[in-house]
């Protein structure tokens, strides 16, 4: 059964941001990222993945967005079978983003879509640092 374990907020300093996470709630720093796409520091609460992310292009903002949006920005689903999940949501109304990172052999690849208001959300079938099953 697919399980949400993952949410990305794009915040304007994803390092304040880790910090408020951090003391507030508790959360621990598992990771961080540099890429073409963002800047960003993924946090846990040990079965969820919270993603606090800069983007740095409107190209992968989405145009929904945009890089100077601030608020929670997409969801993640670790499903069991993503060719199975993919043609169920592509069926429901989904289209297709992007796939993440371009290279599929990554630990944490994950393929983007938009339901049908535009709204993304991503799928994988490894899930994302820091998450449980």
């Amino acid at each position: 059964m697919e399980k949400l374990r993952h949410v990305a907020m794009s915040v304007k300093d994803p390092e304040a941001s880790a910090q408020f996470y951090e003391d507030a709630f508790g959360m621990k720093r598992v990771g961080d990222t540099e890429s073409d796409v963002a800047s960003g520091v993924y946090m846990s609460d040990g079965t969820v993945s919270l993603a606090l992310l800069k983007y740095k292009d409107d190209k992968w903002a989405g145009e929904r967005y945009g890089k100077d949006f601030l608020g929670v920005h997409h969801v993640g689903f670790w499903v069991e079978d993503l060719e199975d999940a993919e043609k169920k949501a592509i069926e429901a109304g989904a289209k297709f983003f992007a796939d993440l990172p371009v290279e599929k052999e990554s630990l944490y690849y994950e393929k983007k879509f938009q339901d049908p208001d535009g709204i993304i959300f991503d799928m994988t079938p490894n899930g994302w640092i820091g998450t449980k099953k």
